[in-house]
């Protein structure tokens, strides 16, 4: 399974996101520290959740990154992350 895909599939199993982008910038790093050769080193991820509102900027990213903590730890080297509560999505 590709790295986004579990990305992906972890996200939508602990916050039920109603929208969910997420992009592999890892090719417009290409040479830079921590960029892979196949890719899925850097990603852009957009993610509008329920499970936000009430929280703030920093609740909300440690929210995700717990979530995805295997692998910011492992093959993420950067991740770009903007994460809304539905109210602010509209």
């Amino acid at each position: 399974m590709s790295v986004r895909a579990r990305m992906e599939e972890k996200l939508m199993a602990a916050l039920s996101p109603l929208h969910l982008e997420i992009e592999d910038d890892s090719g417009r790093h290409a040479g830079h520290g921590g960029a892979a050769p196949g890719g899925e080193s850097h990603f852009a991820l957009r993610i509008v959740a329920e499970a936000f509102a009430g929280k703030s900027r920093v609740e909300r990213q440690r929210m995700v990154y717990k979530v995805l903590s295997e692998e910011l730890a492992g093959t993420v080297h950067a991740l770009s992350l903007s994460a809304l509560a539905p109210a602010e999505a509209a």
